[in-house]
């Protein structure tokens, strides 16, 4: 398993402008000025908190300040998961600080928690197979071709893993199914019957042997110097193609298409996913690049 300890992290997506969903411009950071170590007297980051946020939906918290909100970060605090995969983030002046550095921003932008906002990305893969079921190589590796179900983001029409966010209290391998379930299949539009033979697909998939490929930081455009994306990528394999080909993909909730994907290097996908994807094959033995180099780093 590959974690966030001992990959060097850094900011790219998460020094972006505008802001996702907005007009709003970051304060630059120059790549020499990302981490906090490096003192920076003028630095002077926009506030930025959407609407949506504020107006208190459920899945966020209230403003720092608000009478009788106290968070407990690094640590459980009730049903809210206040802890970081990545260890213990400093809080200053009563708000976290991104561990990984400056993004140009504060306050939670579109992220509803304080510091770590968590999320599970299940990337279910089967081989690429012919007419005749034999899996497909690769012309120039030779190495077999992987393919993973990949959305279509309504929000910003990039392909990604069918994630999204822990509920409160709620285990990572129910956010994962259920994820999958919602956006990749459309559960919420099935009648009780379909949900019903859907569940019994699903539970073969979910329920065999799995493999996380990566937990910690993730490098988020809607990241914030208060608030950020955390994940954990888990790698749920049909090696047969038995369980998957009769899997009926239709997109739903926050998705605006979904299909099976020819994994490669030129794919260009949603935050960090490009590189969640690349671990899998790694790992899989599956083509990636046609050109051998270096192992990933990110």
């Amino acid at each position: 398993m590959l974690n966030s300890y001992n990959v060097k992290l850094y900011h790219s997506k998460a020094l972006t402008s505008p802001y996702p969903g907005s007009h709003v411009e970051r304060s630059k950071v120059p790549a020499d000025k990302v981490g906090w170590l490096t003192e920076w007297k003028d630095y002077n980051p926009v506030e930025y908190t959407a609407k949506s946020v504020l107006a208190g939906p459920s899945w966020a918290d209230p403003q720092i300040n608000d009478k009788g909100f106290s968070p407990k970060f690094n640590e459980r605090d009730g049903e809210v998961e206040r802890k970081s995969l990545n260890g213990t983030y400093v809080v200053e002046n009563g708000r976290p600080r991104n561990p990984v550095g400056r993004t140009g921003l504060t306050g939670r932008g579109l992220l509803g928690r304080w510091g770590p906002n968590h999320a599970a990305d299940p990337v279910v893969t089967r081989w690429k197979r012919d007419g005749s079921g034999n899996k497909v190589a690769h012309p120039v590796t030779g190495k077999n071709i992987l393919q993973f179900v990949a959305i279509k983001r309504r929000d910003c029409g990039e392909w990604a893993i069918p994630g999204g966010m822990v509920d409160p209290g709620e285990k990572i391998s129910a956010t994962l199914k259920r994820e999958f379930e919602e956006e990749a299949l459309n559960s919420l539009q099935k009648s009780p019957e379909e949900k019903v033979e859907l569940e019994k697909q699903l539970h073969k998939l979910f329920s065999q042997e799995h493999s996380v490929v990566y937990r910690g930081y993730v490098d988020d455009p809607r990241n914030t110097d208060n608030a950020w994306m955390e994940t954990e990528a888990v790698n749920y394999h049909d090696e047969t193609g038995e369980t998957l080909d009769n899997l009926p993909l239709e997109a739903g909730d926050d998705a605006g298409m979904v299909k099976w994907v020819d994994i490669s290097e030129k794919l260009k996908l949603y935050a960090s996913h490009s590189y969640f994807i690349k671990l899998v094959t790694e790992k899989r033995g599956a083509h990636w690049s046609e050109n051998p180099g270096p192992e990933c780093h990110e």
